[in-house]
């Protein structure tokens, strides 16, 4: 893999590239040493979908063969391992809400294997091992939370829209309530997506970060940053690590990604680069059953 160049932020290396079988996917090694949890991110390498979906898309929606799409999750699911299937997937559906679906076993598959039976679902809970949850992004960023006291987990979308809902404080209520997760016990990353250098955003957008978060927020966190013919740099990675620290996280647990989708579209589906002619990349988080 010495050939695959990747523009990063610091010098951290906070997420690292794998290779499985030609697979090829990004990890947070202190994720990994956690010991209890399996994850990844994907990339566009590594699957067998064609065109601009090439290679590894994991959208159905999209318009790509169904038996590509489904020969990547299989892929997803043999780097993840423990002899896992099509049939343990469960995916959100995504249309940019703050709402969190709670996870049982009674879901499993849905996504992949069976069509789901629920929608505007950007977040989703579990305490159930073996199940994979799955979150879609092309430039928005994914959150993963896991509460290693309780061996519960959540994973969220969270783009400009669920970030101003903070989606991420809500799926740490969520499972507060449901496994009784103590937000300080909490391991959170915040996975690729668009960088702030690469978000610009109008006063529209501006207008409602500046009615989410408290001036005090906006100093503290670098969240929007004034750019010239009143626009804005919107800094997503901050915003959802405030909310994270606001939700009781403690800071030395949120690790932040080093890697923007939009600085490296060789490697990663980027809205903002390629439009509509994409596949979707995928969070992928599950407790090791």
């Amino acid at each position: 893999m010495e050939n695959i160049r990747i523009k990063r932020y610091g010098n951290e290396k906070t997420m690292e590239l794998r290779d499985h079988n030609g697979l090829k996917y990004l990890v947070f090694p202190r994720i990994e040493e956690l010991g209890f949890v399996d994850h990844l991110f994907s990339t566009r390498l590594g699957g067998v979908s064609k065109g601009y979906y090439s290679e590894c898309n994991l959208s159905y929606t999209r318009g790509d063969e169904k038996e590509a799409v489904d020969e990547n999750y299989r892929r997803i699911a043999d780097a993840l391992g423990h002899g896992r299937s099509l049939d343990d997937f469960v995916c959100t559906f995504q249309t940019h809400t703050t709402n969190i679906r709670v996870v049982t076993e009674e879901d499993r598959g849905k996504g992949p294997a069976r069509l789901r039976d629920y929608t505007d679902i950007d977040g989703l809970i579990t305490n159930v091992p073996g199940i994979i949850l799955g979150s879609f992004h092309a430039d928005c960023p994914p959150v993963y939370i896991i509460d290693p006291v309780n061996k519960a987990i959540g994973l969220v979308h969270s783009g400009w829209k669920g970030t101003v809902g903070r989606i991420s404080g809500g799926a740490v209520a969520g499972m507060k309530e449901c496994y009784g997760t103590d937000p300080k016990d909490c391991i959170c990353a915040i996975g690729p997506s668009i960088c702030g250098e690469c978000y610009e955003i109008g006063e529209d957008v501006a207008t409602k970060i500046r009615e989410a978060f408290s001036e005090k927020e906006l100093a503290d966190g670098g969240i929007l940053v004034p750019y010239p013919e009143g626009k804005y740099r919107l800094y997503l990675w901050n915003a959802i690590k405030m909310t994270l620290l606001t939700a009781g996280i403690k800071e030395e647990n949120i690790i932040v990604t080093d890697i923007c989708t939009r600085c490296n579209p060789d490697l990663l589906f980027s809205h903002r680069i390629h439009g509509e002619n994409r596949g979707n990349l995928c969070a992928f988080l599950s407790i090791k059953p």
